[in-house]
């Protein structure tokens, strides 16, 4: 099955293999950051600070001397850590809500649905912005802001919680005494995350970008910790003239894993979900 989804996968979105390439790449560097990158990611060499690319450091040096190619690497590191907590927390808060919004039904849907409209109605980068200036930076405290992003599709796993929930097997269930939490748990929840998977593969993206700002901003990741977007706030800002690799090369990653991910999440909607693809055939008929 893991091959066949391969072939399909490169044979018919082709820019989703290309973004699941980039991704594999990314999550590669991130797990052997210590093997790949060339120093230490402090480390500092003075005496060739801002040396351009080629030599000794292949993408050049910041004002410092640290191995800009070594911190980009454990970049790498930090945006998948940071996505990977912020998205999976995420997909909690989702579900939890969700699930008990369909199930429960009453007050608990419209308490549930009037807390997630009170969000919506807040601009997220100003919501963002004020916890975690509350909060104050760090990698958890990042995780825990961007994950407030989970709270949004909440809405759509209600909304396909509803409709399992008319399935007769959650009937059959609850003719035989079965309680709330079982037929959540054993009905509901696996058959709603399927959907969640597919957008949170498709929230990654979103996220990375999130903590590229908060860091840009110094309410990420704190240095010395090798964030792109601080990457971007600090070096990159003061030495952009005369050292142009240090904007670039952290920019160009963002671009990279930002399109990989959302190409590759695009093309598994397409292909796991089926109503994608009939809509696909549709289209192209």
């Amino acid at each position: 099955p893991g091959a066949q989804f391969v072939i399909t996968l490169v044979t018919e979105k082709p820019l989703g293999a290309v973004g699941g390439f980039i991704v594999l790449a990314m999550v590669f560097a991130a797990v052997f950051a210590n093997v790949l990158a060339p120093y230490p990611f402090a480390e500092t060499h003075f005496s060739d600070a801002l040396s351009s690319p080629g030599g000794s450091y292949l993408l050049g040096t910041d004002n410092l001397g640290r191995d800009l190619l070594s911190r980009m690497i454990f970049g790498a590191r930090i945006s998948i850590y940071v996505a990977l907590g912020a998205v999976g927390l995420g997909m909690v808060y989702a579900l939890a809500l969700g699930l008990a919004a369909a199930w429960f039904g009453g007050f608990v849907d419209t308490a549930i649905g009037t807390f997630i409209d009170a969000k919506l109605a807040i601009p997220t980068l100003l919501l963002t912005l004020v916890v975690a200036g509350v909060l104050g930076p760090g990698v958890g405290n990042t995780i825990l802001v961007l994950s407030l992003f989970g709270i949004n599709e909440a809405r759509v796993v209600r909304g396909y919680a509803l409709s399992v929930r008319q399935g007769l097997f959650v009937e059959a269930a609850t003719a035989t005494g079965a309680g709330s939490l079982r037929i959540i748990l054993t009905h509901l929840l696996p058959n709603v995350l399927p959907m969640m998977i597919i957008l949170a593969s498709l929230r990654f993206g979103a996220v990375i970008i999130a903590e590229a700002t908060l860091s840009f901003l110094g309410y990420g990741v704190p240095p010395p910790n090798p964030s792109w977007g601080g990457m971007l706030s600090h070096e990159a800002r003061f030495y952009m003239q005369e050292a142009p690799w240090l904007a670039i090369v952290p920019g160009l990653a963002l671009t990279l894993a930002v399109w990989g991910f959302n190409t590759f999440g695009d093309a598994l909607r397409d292909m796991l979900d089926p109503r994608m693809r009939g809509s696909d055939r549709m289209r192209y008929k």
